[in-house]
Parts: structure tokens; C-alpha cells; sequence
């Protein structure tokens, strides 16, 4: 698998083609998240590496972010199920054009603020990340829960 990047706008806009592609009535493949409450939680860490969202370094991330960093920015798409960070944890109802919108808007600033160095260093699992790292990282949580509600 070639990742692309959030930082190119080609790459940016077909990423977001598909997240303009989906509709209330998608439907997961796997997991538990309706498409509005995914739609919130892959905002959570776009807006963990723009500093608008504090999350807690724990103990496992102390312990194993590093190891999990070095395989999830590795070629291999994400795993289903993966466990996932309280902070980004999303069970509440959302409106699902108010979430869609926002995360359009959540990627054209990360997007923004990456090549201009104005990402958080500090991941709270995986621990300092490059803006090369975040931008994987991302695009990758993207892709993975776009291909889960069906959007390849």
C-alpha cells in the first residue's frame, strides 16, 4: 500500500471526494460507530495535531506507542478494531452534515498546518511525531474508516 498525503491537493481532494461520497444511510462494514459518530471521531486526532484537542498521555502509550508507531507508519493499512484513545471514543448521536463539514474543514487545516510546521510534536500514544509521521498517520485513520463505510 502507497500512502498518500493530506499535504498534496490531489491526494487532498480525492480523499475528500470520498468523504463528500457518503451519506446518512451508509453503512459500516465492521465496528460500531454509526457514519455521523465516525465522522466526529476522525476529527478527534486531526484536531489533537492542530492543538485544539488535549489528550492525556497514558501509561500504554508510554510503554508502546513507539513500537506501535513504527508499524502503523509502515506500509500495511490499519488492522480493524484497533483499540483507540478515550478522547477519540465518540457514542453520543451527530449530525451528520454538521460532522461531514467540519472534518472537510479539520483536513483542509491540517493540511495547511503541517507543511508550515504548526502541528503538535506530541502525539499522546505514539509520542513525538514528524509532520511527515502525522501526515501518514492520518491519512491512513482516514482511509481505514472511509473503506469502513464503504468508500475505497
Amino acid at each position: 500500500m502507497t500512502t498518500a498525503s493530506l499535504y498534496q491537493p490531489a491526494d487532498r481532494a480525492a480523499l475528500l471526494a470520498r468523504v463528500r461520497r457518503l451519506t446518512p444511510e451508509s453503512r459500516a462494514q465492521w465496528g460500531e460507530m454509526n457514519v455521523a459518530q465516525m465522522l466526529a471521531h476522525v476529527q478527534a486526532p486531526l484536531r489533537v495535531g492542530l492543538g485544539r484537542l488535549k489528550a492525556k498521555r497514558g501509561l500504554a502509550g508510554r510503554l508502546f506507542g513507539r513500537i506501535a508507531r513504527k508499524k502503523l507508519v509502515g506500509p500495511a493499512p490499519f488492522d480493524r478494531n484497533l483499540p483507540t484513545s478515550p478522547e477519540f471514543k465518540v457514542a453520543e448521536p451527530r449530525d451528520f452534515a454538521v460532522e461531514r463539514e467540519s472534518l472537510v474543514a479539520t483536513i483542509e487545516d491540517f493540511a495547511a498546518a503541517g507543511p508550515a510546521h504548526k502541528l503538535v510534536v506530541q502525539h499522546p500514544f505514539f509520542g513525538p511525531l514528524t509532520a511527515a509521521e502525522w501526515d501518514v498517520l492520518m491519512w491512513k485513520h482516514l482511509d481505514h474508516h472511509l473503506r469502513q463505510f464503504g468508500q475505497a
